[in-house]
């Protein structure tokens, strides 16, 4: 079924939303209580960072679909890297110049830049239509303080991607399930097929499900404490170092990590990696599944000895508090996130939506990746929504790095690790 965001509602939530905020059209000159939503006008500059090759095209379709339904609004895009987006946005928001309207904004984002003030909350918007239909994880994404920053446009975790052909000819008809498994299947398929048995991602994020496993974590928020040196994260790390020293994984590249094993693992030089449903597409289009599409195999992270378990990602739509047109922004986030487009873009790319009610939506359940990601969210941990959880990674992978490079060992790099988080947060304790 179509799904329409109804006129009404949408018009009276927007005669709300500009009367609070002021004109916030350019070219309009009526009176805020009295516009319309077909006469709202003017520009929305968004950043997207969804992948430029991949990912980019699906939502610049939508964005025709937007400009047409809304013809005296004009949509800037402009796809900016991942990579640089969060300190480019900072950037901007703090100077006050150049920032865009709408942000795709990471999950792990979106409380540190609502404590700066950097984004408008959304609750009582056009933004923000049937939060009921979001699922709890990424509608927790967008929250802050008790108000709305953030309305979910993906979500996602890691999963276990596996070459089928590849563990077969080791003698495997399935993918591991622990993470003992994991280092007997990556040693057999290197010495059956002579294929790496598996790449790591040389990545704080890509980290978390050996530490998820083993019961460790970050950080203990209600408490205030900071765990990622604790017993059980340690033991986690250290199923990494083993993995790494007994060849189990294919030698870490320090530099681009994440390319080298993707490129690996679509040409068929490695049989597993960790990755997430962004990376469908890209997979999808390789040298060993793009003629083969049932060979590429998904399947949660292997369980360590507490739990199989993997972090919760995912990206939102924010709204800049010092965009010019919020009354045009705020009609392009709820546009771009209804459920119907939600199914859209699950349909081509494989993302997963966060609205429930697009997962049963034909053009979703078309696309059969969607239906292989369900296991591993379901054992997805959702991640700590605090201001300074971005920041979290950056000591993570420095010391993660000097792990992979045998510089180190696991104790000591989570004791510099646990360290400089006590620079980071403020009155927590170890």
């Amino acid at each position: 079924m179509r799904r329409v965001i109804p006129a009404a509602a949408v018009a009276a939530a927007l005669a709300l939303a500009v009367s609070a905020c002021g004109s916030s059209s350019d070219t309009s000159s009526a009176p805020a209580t009295s516009v319309a939503p077909d006469q709202v006008s003017g520009q929305v500059t968004w950043w997207d960072t969804s992948d430029a090759t991949n990912e980019a095209p699906a939502f610049q379709d939508l964005i025709k679909d937007f400009e047409a339904k809304y013809p005296k609004i004009k949509v800037n895009y402009v796809n900016v890297p991942f990579a640089n987006a969060r300190d480019k946005f900072k950037t901007a928001a703090q100077s006050g110049a150049g920032a865009p309207d709408v942000l795709r904004t990471d999950v792990g984002w979106v409380s540190e830049f609502a404590s700066l003030g950097y984004l408008a909350p959304l609750d009582g918007t056009p933004a923000l239509v049937k939060p009921e239909e979001f699922l709890a994880s990424p509608a927790a994404s967008g929250k802050f303080n008790g108000k709305t920053y953030g309305v979910p446009q993906v979500t996602d975790t890691l999963g276990l991607l596996y070459n089928k052909e590849l563990l077969k000819k080791a003698g495997y008809d399935a993918p591991p399930a622990t993470m003992a498994d994991l280092k007997k299947v990556a040693l057999d398929v290197k010495s059956k097929t002579g294929a790496d048995g598996l790449a790591l991602n040389v990545d704080a994020y890509f980290l978390l499900p050996f530490i998820y496993g083993e019961g460790g974590d970050f950080v203990d928020v209600p408490n205030k404490k900071i765990t990622i040196s604790s017993p059980q994260s340690v033991a986690g790390v250290k199923i990494v170092e083993d993995l790494i020293a007994s060849g189990a994984t294919a030698k870490p590249a320090l530099q681009d990590s994440y390319t080298n094993a993707e490129t690996a693992f679509k040409d068929g030089k490695v049989a597993m990696i960790f990755n997430g449903p962004w990376s469908n597409s890209d997979n999808l289009g390789g040298k060993v599944f793009k003629d083969n599409p049932d060979n590429f195999g998904v399947a949660p992270v292997p369980a360590g000895s507490v739990k199989s378990g993997a972090p919760v990602g995912g990206h939102d739509y924010t709204v800049y508090a010092g965009s010019k047109n919020l009354a045009a922004s705020y009609l392009f986030v709820a546009f771009m996130d209804s459920a119907e487009n939600q199914a859209k873009i699950a349909g081509k790319l494989g993302l997963l939506p966060t609205r429930q009610p697009a997962y049963s939506s034909p053009e979703a359940t078309a696309n059969p990746k969607i239906a292989q990601w369900q296991k591993p969210m379901e054992s997805a941990v959702e991640r700590p929504w605090i201001p300074e959880a971005a920041s979290l990674f950056q000591p993570l992978v420095d010391g993660y790095q000097k792990l992979a490079a045998g510089q180190t060992a696991t104790e000591p790099m989570l004791k510099d690790v646990a360290t400089a988080y006590q620079g980071i947060l403020k009155g927590w304790s170890l």
